[in-house]
């Protein structure tokens, strides 16, 4: 399999804040990846880094065959789907349904002038129906539910037939029927041998889906474990990755997480795993 996505000893750093530090990262094609990490570990930075949409402070970023800075980014990222909350706010509030999937053949997230073919039309329809929104494909997007919102933004991501799909935190604000739906459709398209190579952020367990190939953990910048799934989400792993001792099942490619009876915070022993795996200690 080629390499869809390669990270070379990247960092990212702001100020005197490092948000990712010596990042090493390869993904194939094939491969469904899944980020988890406590909030503010760089997991959104670390897709935006894999979007095209941010460059590094030092290292090279590969994606597709390009190399960032070496690229027209804007002709790259036609090939990167992403769905993410801060290009959700970016959709006209009372642009409609259809407008919202087949916008993304243009890169924008309105609907203006330009003209579209009726293949585009016809490919969003199908998106549409395929993530369970063919119904709804004249309403107004601002009037969805969250989770109806989320299937829409995975739907547009998905227009453009990408060769990478980075979805970041697409369960955030479901409620456990939302989650559950959006989890039963992500696993359906894992199991697809046509699905582009496949990147999930979260920082909830339990929102990965069955069929995901492979696992990082982020703390504080650095990784923790990086591997084969079930080799990466191990309870040890888990727990210096959260900070918390914690009790870790897996059953029928789902995962669940709970704090051992009486466990307090295990920031110390997270800090001396991390340093043993090349993360940063916090500061």
């Amino acid at each position: 399999m080629s390499n869809v996505l390669q990270l070379s000893s990247v960092s990212v750093v702001r100020g005197r804040k490092t948000l990712l530090d010596s990042i090493d990262w390869q993904v194939r094609d094939g491969e469904r990846w899944v980020i988890l990490g406590p909030n503010g570990a760089g997991k959104t930075t670390l897709l935006h880094l894999a979007a095209a949409r941010l460059h590094p402070t030092r290292g090279t970023v590969d994606i597709l065959d390009e190399t960032l800075g070496k690229v027209d980014v804007f002709e790259l990222r036609p090939r990167i789907g992403l769905s993410s909350a801060a290009l959700a706010t970016q959709i006209p509030e009372h642009e409609k349904v259809l407008n919202v999937v087949v916008t993304a053949a243009y890169g924008v997230t309105g609907r203006w002038n330009e003209a579209y073919e009726k293949d585009d039309e016809r490919r969003a329809f199908r998106l549409l129906n395929e993530w369970g929104m063919g119904p709804l494909l004249g309403r107004v997007f601002a009037s969805l539910s969250e989770g109806e919102r989320k299937r829409v933004q995975i739907a547009r991501a998905l227009m453009t037939d990408p060769e990478l799909l980075l979805l970041d935190e697409p369960g955030a604000g479901l409620d456990l029927a939302g989650r559950e739906e959006l989890v039963h459709r992500l696993a359906e398209l894992a199991a697809d041998d046509a699905a582009p190579a496949l990147v999930l952020v979260t920082h909830h367990l339990e929102e990965v889906p069955p069929g995901f190939t492979h696992a990082m953990l982020l703390r504080e910048g650095g990784i923790v474990a990086a591997g084969p799934i079930e080799a990466t989400l191990t309870q040890e792993n888990l727990s210096r990755t959260f900070g918390m001792e914690l009790d870790v099942v897996s059953r029928g490619g789902r995962y669940t997480a709970t704090a051992k009876d009486g466990a307090g915070s295990a920031n110390a022993g997270a800090k001396a795993g991390a340093a043993q795996s090349g993360a940063p200690a916090s500061s």
